[in-house]
């Protein structure tokens, strides 16, 4: 299955997920793009378990399989291929298959990929700033949004004393007339 295989930015960029909060790419969509079996890829990473700590590679739980497969409008009839829970590499891990697979096909790969992940590091920080202010923004229009519930509410309470003044409660009446001395 050594073959070379001309893969895109975006086809890249496709099979990028951001799963506990990192970017990953899946054991299978690696091992298409080196052209090797899927079992092969995770066999050299077993043989050199050292070299991908928690950081570079874990596994999905059932959970995150599911959410992938949500997020992805796979139904889970279909498991693509998934006999087992998938191995996902962080940038570091792709960046270590390298030293694992040693074929001419994945090392242009993942030099592709790394090159990838470093445009979309810089490409973040260079609109931090866009961020930034955004989550300001985002900041100030909820605190805009607890002094409008607050004037509502005063407004409202407004209301039901101008309604009261204007119906206001009926006191009990005297009652008119002659009073025997057995009523009170």
């Amino acid at each position: 299955m050594n073959k070379s295989i001309a893969i895109t930015d975006q086809g890249v960029i496709n099979k990028i997920y951001l799963i506990r909060g990192k970017k990953v790419m899946l054991d299978r969509d690696l091992a298409e793009m080196y052209g090797v079996e899927t079992r092969r890829l995770n066999e050299q990473v077993k043989r050199n378990e050292k070299r991908f700590p928690d950081d570079f590679m874990f596994q999905l739980t059932e959970q995150e399989l599911g959410d992938w497969k949500s997020q992805n409008a796979t139904s889970n009839k279909e498991k693509k291929g998934l006999r087992k829970l998938p191995n996902v590499f962080t940038e570091q891990g792709v960046a270590m298959l390298s030293s694992v697979l040693n074929s001419e096909t994945a090392i242009e790969v993942n030099i592709q990929i790394i090159r990838i992940f470093t445009r979309m590091r810089e490409m973040l920080l260079t609109h931090k700033d866009i961020f930034l202010k955004l989550e300001q923004l985002e900041k100030k229009l909820m605190k805009q949004d607890e002094k409008m519930n607050k004037h509502n509410e005063e407004i409202q309470l407004i209301f039901s004393c101008l309604k009261e003044l204007i119906n206001p409660p009926n006191p009990p009446r005297r009652r008119i007339g002659f009073r025997f001395y057995d009523e009170k």
